[in-house]
């Protein structure tokens, strides 16, 4: 199953031989495109530490979401042999963990990069729209899950993001993650294996935010798996109302409040400031090649 031809990868399961130049939903040849490869020090704390996490922007995605951050590497990127090379590199540079980031759309080539064992944690860095019989490929190779949890409406998922059957597939997947690293183990405020949940709350959807918090709080063991709110939410690639300005103090606020009412002890939340397009990393193609 994990290979090229007869692509089913992702959920998207498009069947076409991309080794013969066809094209699915993610439009990614048969060889790795890679948009950046860098020490990345915007990931959460127990992920980049001092040393920064060991970022390696796979382009292409199985979402596209209409707002995202990342939306210039959809297509762009150089192809590369090199992946076990680079991955060495950002480990002579300090690297923290290796971050894997959107990498689904490339794991025939990324698995064998990954033998033998890096001395690093390898943190798969998702959407966490995943099909459950790929990630069982990944048991043991991977030390830390990071995925999105994006939406409990699969309205808002079918309109945003083409995923209409997002809800259960993603929570499906991430309880796969969690059966395969189990709680979370934290050392010197690094997160050694475990699955760290994201969160981003987007404007005028504070009910789906609600949803999310509420199925994380009554699926694991408490402090089992670590969340991360996020407010980085900025307005981009043209969007329209109601996801047309940024997320506000009551939003925000009351998604901490619902997150302590519910127990969640162990997580990450943001300041306002964090909103900003100054934090995302350049895609210049730098450190690939």
């Amino acid at each position: 199953m994990i290979n090229y031809e007869n692509c089913t990868l992702c959920p998207r399961k498009c069947g076409v031989d991309r080794t013969k130049g066809e094209l699915g939903y993610c439009k990614m040849p048969a060889e790795p495109m890679l948009a950046r490869a860098m020490l990345h020090y915007g990931e959460e704390p127990a992920i980049c530490g001092d040393g920064g996490a060991g970022a390696v922007f796979f382009s292409g995605c199985t979402m596209r979401c209409q707002f995202c951050q990342n939306a210039e590497i959809w297509e762009k990127g150089k192809t590369t042999q090199r992946l076990r090379a680079i991955f060495e590199a950002l480990v002579q540079k300090g690297a923290q963990c290796l971050d894997l980031v959107t990498p689904t759309q490339f794991l025939p080539d990324i698995l064998p990069a990954l033998t033998p064992k890096l001395p690093i944690p390898v943190v798969y860095n998702c959407g966490g729209y995943e099909r459950v019989e790929t990630l069982k490929m990944l048991e043991g190779m991977v030390d830390v899950y990071l995925p999105d949890l994006k939406y409990a409406d699969n309205e808002l998922a079918a309109k945003y993001s083409n995923a209409p059957n997002y809800f259960e597939v993603a929570t499906a997947a991430i309880r796969e993650m969690y059966r395969q690293t189990g709680p979370a183990v934290i050392e010197n405020g690094i997160l050694k294996r475990g699955v760290l949940i994201r969160h981003l709350v987007l404007p005028n959807c504070l009910d789906n935010t609600l949803a999310v918090i509420d199925w994380v709080s009554e699926n694991f063991p408490k402090n089992a798996v670590i969340f991360s709110l996020m407010r980085q939410y900025v307005p981009m690639n043209g969007v329209q109302a109601p996801l047309d300005r940024r997320v506000n103090d009551e939003e925000y606020d009351g998604a901490l409040s619902w997150m302590e009412f519910c127990g969640m002890e162990e997580g990450f939340i943001q300041e306002a400031q964090a909103a900003t397009t100054q934090l995302l990393p350049s895609f210049n193609l730098d450190g690939i090649f």
